[in-house]
C-alpha cells in the first residue's frame, strides 16, 4: 500500500533544502554584484550553505530511494506524468550538480576550501573559468526549474485540488485517507 504523504524526514529536508537553495540564488546574485567588503562575508556563507546542500541532497536522494512514496494522481495525464518525472531529476542532478561544480571550480581556481576539503580538481584557470561560467548558468537553470517546481505545485494546489502539494507540506496532514476534490 502507497503511502498518502512523504515520510516526514522527506518533508524536512525538502523544504529545508528550498530556503537554503533560494538563499543560495539570491546569495548568489549579491556575490556577484558586490565587491565590498561584505563580498568575503558572503562568499563564506555560500560555500558553506553549499556544502550543507551537498550532503541534505545526499541525505534525499537516499531516502527517496529507498522510503515508499505517495504516487501521482490516477488520472494525471501521461505526458503531465513524464513533465513531473523529468523536472524532479532536473532537480535533483541540478542539486547535486551545483555544490560539486562549486567545489571543483574552487579547487581549479586554487582557493581554499572549507573545512580543508580535498581539492577535486588539479589548480587550471581555463577550468576554472569554464566551471565558474557553468556553474552560473546552471544557478539559472535551477532557479527556471525551481519556478516550475513551484507553479506545477500550486496548480495541484489550487487547481487540481488532487492532494500532490499536502503530501509534500510540512505541517500535519489531517484527513489523509481522502482526496482533496470534494
Amino acid at each position: 500500500m502507497k503511502p498518502v504523504a512523504f515520510h516526514p524526514l522527506a518533508r524536512l529536508l525538502h523544504w529545508l533544502m528550498a530556503v537554503l537553495i533560494m538563499a543560495m540564488l539570491f546569495i548568489g546574485v549579491s556575490m556577484i554584484a558586490d565587491l565590498t567588503p561584505r563580498h568575503t562575508w558572503l562568499l563564506s556563507l555560500h560555500k558553506a550553505i553549499g556544502l550543507a546542500l551537498l550532503l541534505l541532497v545526499l541525505a534525499r536522494m537516499v531516502l527517496r530511494l529507498t522510503l515508499p512514496h505517495p504516487p501521482l494522481p490516477a488520472d494525471l495525464p501521461a505526458v503531465q506524468r513524464l513533465a513531473a518525472g523529468a523536472s524532479h531529476l532536473l532537480l535533483y542532478g541540478l542539486m547535486l550538480a551545483m555544490p560539486l561544480i562549486g567545489w571543483g571550480m574552487l579547487s581549479a581556481g586554487g582557493y581554499p576550501l572549507p573545512l580543508h576539503l580535498p581539492a577535486l580538481l588539479p589548480h587550471d584557470l581555463t577550468l576554472y573559468a569554464l566551471l565558474r561560467q557553468a556553474h552560473g548558468w546552471l544557478a539559472y537553470l535551477l532557479f527556471a526549474t525551481v519556478l516550475v517546481h513551484l507553479g506545477a505545485a500550486l496548480v495541484h494546489a489550487l487547481v487540481r485540488r488532487d492532494g500532490v502539494l499536502r503530501s509534500m507540506w510540512p505541517a500535519p496532514l489531517g484527513n489523509t485517507g481522502e482526496s482533496d476534490k470534494q
